[in-house]
């Protein structure tokens, strides 16, 4: 059943066409909030708006954008700053990973996870919260990844993006709880969505039981962010490997990373 006009909320989803992403916008319309779906790929983010418009009764815009430049950017913060048209909740899902070490990664490779991973967070999550802050309500969700709490994969630059994005969404969430807002860093595990596919990794060696759903990431996310926490981790598993990863020696974590080659923690969208 469609919410009331009086009652009508308002979410931002970034990489809203596949995974997590797709997971968070159909979640949010079967709550009744009315969507801006925001990716690249006009055409994808066209039939989830009209599929997610049919089942839910919501209104869905789409924003065609590519977070990794400064106009894509600039497109979105104009939607979130606009204050005839508040938004409820962003959720910063776009990002990506590089199927190669840094030693054999061009410096534009590099700077484009960084402007997405880390850029593209920041922009959109500044854009929007002077206006939540004024409003006194509101909430910023972060995809991070349990690959930035010190899973050390040798030459990638993705954990350290992700490390960012954890410490990042805890510092502000501390600066803007006096004002009822909440930011929330979401750190999953390896979960299923085309996020792997899209990179190049090959992830067949995974085992079954480490594998996610991203419906289930997205429940236990919107859960944690209810309750107020800073950091959502999905799972009793991931729980343990984030309490591990906090806890164990620096040394035992570089070990582990060079055994593994690096395959821990590409895991979100």
């Amino acid at each position: 059943m469609a919410a009331s006009p009086a009652s009508r909320r308002t979410a931002v989803v970034t990489g809203a066409t596949a995974g997590i992403g797709a997971a968070f916008a159909r979640r949010l319309a079967g709550d009744g909030y009315d969507l801006v779906l925001v990716a690249r790929d006009g055409n994808r983010l066209t039939e989830l708006a009209t599929e997610l418009t049919a089942a839910y009764g919501i209104e869905a815009a789409t924003v065609s954008a590519d977070l990794s430049t400064d106009a894509g950017c600039a497109v979105v913060e104009e939607r979130l700053r606009d204050p005839a048209a508040p938004v409820d909740l962003l959720v910063n899902n776009a990002g990506i990973s590089l199927n190669q070490p840094f030693l054999r990664s061009t410096a534009a490779d590099e700077a484009r996870l960084l402007r997405l991973n880390v850029h593209a967070v920041m922009r959109l999550t500044l854009a929007v919260l002077p206006g939540m802050t004024e409003r006194r309500h509101g909430a910023v969700v972060n995809v991070s990844s349990v690959a930035g709490f010190g899973a050390v994969m040798p030459g990638s630059t993705y954990s350290a993006s992700k490390a960012w994005v954890t410490n990042f969404s805890e510092s502000v969430a501390l600066s803007v709880r006096p004002f009822n807002v909440r930011v929330m860093a979401l750190c999953p595990g390896y979960t299923r969505t085309e996020f792997h596919d899209r990179a190049g990794i090959n992830m067949s060696k995974t085992p079954e039981w480490m594998w996610l759903r991203a419906d289930d990431v997205v429940s236990d996310a919107l859960r944690d962010l209810g309750r107020g926490r800073q950091v959502s981790v999905p799972d009793w598993k991931y729980k343990l490997a984030v309490f591990g990863l906090r806890h164990a020696p620096r040394g035992l974590l570089q070990a582990v990373g060079r055994d593994t080659r690096g395959r821990i923690g590409r895991d979100e969208r």
